[in-house]
């Protein structure tokens, strides 16, 4: 049955609170698509995609226009392309080019899926497409990549992690007259789901449908403003208020998977019920943690305030519906939080204190810029550190780490758009070179003796 009051509050969320779906993500298995002649595979791939998306974005569209529900991207993720392109003799450049081809055909706004899989070890093709990785987004514009280095059952290979730091290094100074935005497009991760509609990080894991839609919602402004509603609430009331509102914005989510799922006759995946904030003011997780009770984001007290946050949505938005899945919690991203960049800016939140607070957040070390000359073995151990936080927690990290060419502490580079604009951070400045030099893999954690 239908509430007015409950109509009229979803319409006030959307005008008012910057509630909308940030993203559906068509999810596509290129599987099918493997061909030792390169040239075959890659037309493969653009077929496929372009047949199965073809109607993502205008139903994307109707849907926005019927329900009037904001939908901002319309995203599709891929197989691991690295898995695609181990048969095929040539550059892996060549698919990203394919994907780039397919994103503008489509009229989405990212593909993801230039990505490999090498948290025990690199297989056929693995270290090829890692390596290409800087070309291949300096190339494109709507591709992203991401490489899993480490789990909880493999440990991390501290191999693929040390090359990372390599890769995320090219990436940015390939990219460094267009605002280093390669880097901006490459995620790191530890324990990476496959059904994560979110960039930079999607792509489609092999034990999923063959096409699927994977919904991922938003509303931190939403949740600020319901908790503002209770300035005299204690913990336990607060927590309470987060994962009511948090049920109400995922059971939209559901509403518009669902109805994409039917319209483009492909099954529904999952709901990412994650707070994704943007650089709008009012649509932050940071100015949630400070709503809560903090005179700024980073100062004492934030870690056990983002994990209430983190574990209240969790809690309502399993209510909302039977398929949760991807990342699902709070974001934490520098660049594209206004609260974040604030923080930053007025000395109260460092990136060891960002380090402590994704333990547990949704993610990790996200969106995060660096001073240019910031060495590789630096970048690397930065990862090493999220990898472990991941493993060791049984939860995904990821590393999602901008060296700002030119620039230093205390300047600012800008994205525009949803990527908004970075402070450049300062980095711990003595060395981890040895360390990670040492090359091997960190041995999985026990988890039978939980400490």
């Amino acid at each position: 049955m239908l509430n007015s009051s409950d109509i009229l509050e979803t319409i006030k969320m959307i005008q008012e609170e910057n509630l909308d779906i940030r993203t559906i993500t068509m999810g596509i298995s290129l599987i099918d698509c493997i061909d030792s002649d390169i040239n075959k595979a890659c037309d493969k791939v653009y077929d496929k995609i372009c047949r199965k998306a073809e109607k993502l974005v205008s139903t994307g569209e109707d849907i926005e226009k019927e329900y009037g529900i904001p939908i901002i991207n319309k995203r599709i993720s891929v197989t691991p392309i690295a898995i695609v392109s181990a048969a095929a003799k040539g550059s892996p450049v060549l698919f990203a080019k394919a994907l780039q081809k397919a994103a503008e055909t489509t009229g989405v706004n990212f593909i993801g899926g230039y990505s490999a899989l090498v948290q025990k070890g690199f297989s056929a093709g693995d270290k090829e497409l890692i390596d290409s990785i800087p070309e291949a987004l300096a190339v494109t514009s709507n591709v992203c990549s991401s490489v899993n280095i480490g789990s909880t059952k493999a440990g991390i290979n501290m191999d693929a992690v040390r090359l990372m730091g390599s890769i995320i290094k090219q990436s940015a100074e390939k990219t460094a007259d267009n605002y280093c935005f390669g880097a901006a497009k490459l995620v790191v991760f530890c324990n990476a789901p496959e059904d994560n509609p979110f960039m930079a990080g999607a792509f489609h894991g092999v034990g999923e449908y063959d096409c699927e839609i994977n919904v991922g919602v938003s509303g931190p402004g939403v949740v600020r403003a319901a908790v503002a509603k209770h300035p005299d609430a204690n913990i336990s009331e607060i927590a309470d208020v987060i994962k009511k509102t948090a049920f109400k914005i995922t059971r939209m989510g559901q509403l518009v998977g669902t109805q994409a799922s039917k319209r483009l006759g492909v099954p529904f995946g999952i709901v990412d019920l994650s707070l994704a904030p943007t650089p709008a003011i009012g649509d932050s997780v940071a100015h949630i943690l400070e709503e809560i009770g903090l005179e700024s984001c980073g100062t004492h007290g934030t870690t056990a305030a983002l994990a209430l946050l983190n574990d209240a949505v969790k809690k309502g938005g399993v209510m909302a519906s039977s398929h949760v899945g991807g990342l699902s919690g709070a974001f934490i991203p520098v660049s594209e939080d206004a609260g974040m960049i604030n923080a930053v800016e007025n000395g109260s939140l460092s990136l060891e204190k960002l380090e402590a607070m994704t333990a547990v957040c949704s993610v990790g070390l996200d969106m995060i810029v660096v001073p240019g000359d910031t060495d590789v073995d630096t970048i690397a151990a930065i990862i090493a550190d999220e990898a472990a936080i991941g493993m060791v927690n049984s939860k995904t990290t990821a590393v999602r780490i901008i060296p700002a060419v030119g620039k230093k502490v205390g300047e600012t580079l800008e994205f525009g758009g949803l990527f908004g604009s970075g402070p450049v951070m300062p980095v711990n400045k003595f060395s981890s070179s040895k360390f990670i030099n040492r090359g091997g893999r960190i041995p999985a954690p026990l988890q039978s003796l939980k400490n």
